[in-house]
């Protein structure tokens, strides 16, 4: 979700990951709302300062652009609902298996994720 002419975000807003890597031998760090962007160093603290100050002026050029700026993650409201296509006859199997287990097909599918207690 991208939005256009709302206050700027802050470059700390984001999610940010860091990893070690040992093809590279040194810590990567990746922002989940800009996918193509990364920054390898040799310590956590400086990987994740590279990729911040990279997002600063990221922002800073998308603006000067009047390009719309992704919201960061952790201030995107969610519905609490998602589609989900299983094909016919998975479709089927799960509603029967659903139904066996006096539960609606929601409820069956969390607790098969594990996201509630069976």
């Amino acid at each position: 979700m991208a939005t256009k002419r709302k206050a700027v975000p802050s470059a700390d807003h984001y999610t940010y990951r860091l990893a070690w890597s040992a093809k590279e031998a040194e810590f990567i760090a990746t922002v989940i709302e800009f996918p193509s962007l990364s920054w390898i160093a040799d310590s956590r603290e400086r990987a994740l300062t590279g990729l911040t100050s990279m997002v600063e002026e990221v922002l800073t050029d998308m603006l000067a652009e009047g390009e719309a700026i992704p919201e960061p993650w952790a201030e995107r409201t969610f519905s609490g609902k998602f589609n989900l296509r299983l094909g016919p006859d998975l479709h089927k199997k799960v509603a029967l298996e659903a139904a066996e287990r006096h539960e609606s097909m929601n409820t069956y599918v969390m607790k098969q994720l594990g996201l509630v207690e069976a």
